[in-house]
């Protein structure tokens, strides 16, 4: 796909977005079923079945999926999918794009053995590795429009309000 098709696929879309702007307002959402018979959740993702499960380090038998691990793969996937978006919109052609997070947690906070270790990613950091022979001014646009317009990425950056509920069934 070039930046002409790119285009071309999307000003239907962006256009109705503009004259009606609740059409651009989507709720997705995801769902997961608790396991009886083991500590593990399992989550329809659309195309398959993900089992998550406890990580090893607080003694998940690491077969299952690590939530941690689910959430830096989604900011790699959404990131990755932006930024081949955005290189096709402003023409910088890659050879090759890569894309790796890697957070960094503390489990006693996880396990409750420190109170004062943080629960959750005390940093992640996101790189990209790209083959191009485009100059670095658009490397850096590049750069720049994909952190705007990553979903996942300025989800984790900006921290939404979240709420939690719980109600019997």
């Amino acid at each position: 796909m070039d930046s002409a098709e790119l285009r071309a696929m999307q000003a239907p879309i962006k256009e109705r977005y503009k004259t009606d702007p609740q059409a651009a307002a989507i709720t997705l959402k995801a769902k997961g079923t608790i396991d009886n018979e083991s500590l593990s959740c399992k989550v329809e993702t659309g195309r398959a079945l993900a089992v998550a499960g406890l990580h090893p380090a607080t003694g998940g038998s690491g077969l299952e999926l690590c939530s941690g691990d689910m959430l830096l793969e989604a900011l790699v996937a959404c990131a990755g999918v932006t930024l081949k978006s955005v290189a096709t919109a402003v023409e910088v052609p890659l050879k090759v794009g890569n894309v790796f997070a890697e957070g960094d947690l503390d489990f006693r906070g996880t396990l409750g053995v420190d109170k004062e270790a943080p629960v959750g990613f005390r940093e992640i950091r996101l790189r990209f590795d790209v083959g191009t022979d485009a100059p670095q001014d658009k490397l850096d646009l590049l750069l720049k429009l994909t952190e705007r317009y990553c979903v996942v990425y300025q989800t984790i950056k900006n921290g939404p309000k979240v709420s939690v509920s719980m109600q019997r069934v």
